[in-house]
């Protein structure tokens, strides 16, 4: 019998969590010093330039973009936006395998991806990546189907699929036609014994509820980051 996709998660988030540091932290290390210097100062000097936190480098979410979402929105400048295939179903699980352990083998790991992919009403579409303006961690837009639930709901069972959240802080904004609602909290990793405060937001269109999260590798690079999705928020459109 298949472990559920929260039990995987909560088996799972941890170990993931310490090889997406292990990543950034190994990526960080192996590229050029030159160029992650001038890329840090080219990004402190645009949110300097002319009174604002960050420039704009581009928008999101419309057709033909890096991603297709119900909304669109403004990135810093530097940051790369990348579509994620949030798909799920036995295509993606890795062929047929031959004799039962290969297919135990590839149920685990389509099990192990929908928990991963997946948090609450919502499924991963889009990732933008803060690494080339010189910081850890991303920007993520996770996507769902219409239904009666106003953000704040959705908000809240989107947290509630997170583990080791502590203190969250909801409130309600407005951005040109949306209305959303918004949580600062904080997470706590038992396996790094560490904690760091983490940001989301949830508006609802006719196309379905959008989240858009901002984490980091800790708190540092959290708040240096938070002047990108403050640009997200601000911009944010219906699609």
């Amino acid at each position: 019998m298949l472990v559920g996709a929260g039990q995987v998660r909560r088996r799972l988030a941890q170990v993931a969590l310490l090889a997406g540091v292990l990543t950034g932290c190994s990526g960080a290390a192996e590229d050029d010093p030159k160029a992650s210097a001038s890329a840090s100062t080219s990004a402190a000097e645009a949110a300097s330039d002319g009174g604002t936190a960050v420039k704009r480098g581009g928008t999101v979410g419309a057709a033909g973009s890096d991603c297709e979402l119900p909304v669109t929105f403004d990135i810093a400048q530097y940051w790369e936006a990348e579509a994620v295939d949030g798909g799920t179903g036995k295509d993606k699980a890795g062929g047929s395998g031959e004799g039962s352990g290969d297919s135990a083998d590839s149920e685990l790991a389509q099990e192990i991806a929908d928990a991963l992919l997946h948090q609450g009403p919502v499924t991963a579409a889009c990732e933008v990546d803060a690494k080339p303006a010189g910081n850890i961690g991303f920007l993520r837009i996770w996507t769902g189907e219409p239904g009666d639930d106003d953000a704040r709901t959705v908000l809240e069972a989107f947290l509630a699929d997170e583990n080791g959240v502590s203190k969250a802080k909801y409130s309600a904004f407005k951005t040109g036609d949306l209305a959303g609602a918004e949580v600062k909290y904080l997470v706590t990793s038992k396996l790094l014994e560490e904690t760091k405060e983490e940001t989301a937001l949830a508006v609802t269109t006719e196309k379905g509820p959008v989240v858009i999260h901002l984490g980091g590798m800790d708190t540092e690079e959290h708040r240096a980051m938070l002047p990108a999705y403050e640009l997200a928020k601000e911009t944010l459109r219906v699609g």
